[in-house]
């Protein structure tokens, strides 16, 4: 029997059950803003986000999985790549690009275009300083390291602030072995 193909992000995208977008961008504006009203101060919003975007990544991991047939990834390259082209594909409908590898294959740029996060979106004066969809970098941070691989994600460009791209810096930490836990004598 051969082994079953990889899906393309579209075509899990044309399968999944989606909620209609503007109400996610809203719900999704509407939880920033109370967290902006609750914490105050604005890189506590950053870290709160990021934190929520990690819980979800952990969880979110399994759907992709189950749901991509993606088969494990051979380097950070590939995952990268897969992150990029299937998986924001799959739960954003967005394709994303992935560049400025570094000469150890451990650090890419992850380049989105258009994010439907930012949708009804102008930043204030007072919140200059937020990254207002860093639950994303999260979510990567998450998933990541369900998989093994130990990451920093951080913002290097924003639409809201006045670049021309959405823009994180995915960098390797550590790859960490698996565990299992049990012995095969056992």
């Amino acid at each position: 029997m051969a082994p079953v193909a990889p899906r393309s992000g579209d075509a899990i995208f044309a399968n999944v059950e989606r909620v209609n977008a503007e109400l996610f961008t809203l719900t999704y504006g509407a939880i920033v803003r109370q967290l902006l009203t609750d914490l105050e101060e604005v890189e506590e919003v950053n870290k709160q986000l990021d934190q929520m975007g990690y819980n979800i990544g952990i969880r979110l991991i399994d759907e992709f999985l189950a749901k991509s047939n993606v088969s494990r990834c051979v380097d950070f390259k590939e995952t990268a790549e897969v992150i990029a082209k299937v998986g924001f594909k799959m739960f954003l409908g967005v394709t994303a690009s992935v560049t400025n590898w570094d000469a150890d294959g451990t650090c890419c740029s992850i380049v989105l275009e258009d994010n439907p996060l930012v949708d009804f979106v102008e930043l204030p004066d007072t919140c200059q300083g937020l990254y207002y969809c860093n639950i994303l970098s999260g979510v990567i941070r998450g998933a990541l390291e369900m998989v093994s691989m130990k990451t920093e994600v951080t913002w290097l460009r924003d639409m809201l602030r006045g670049d021309d791209a959405f823009e994180l810096q995915v960098k390797l930490l550590k790859q960490v072995p698996e565990e299992y836990p049990y012995k095969d004598d056992e």
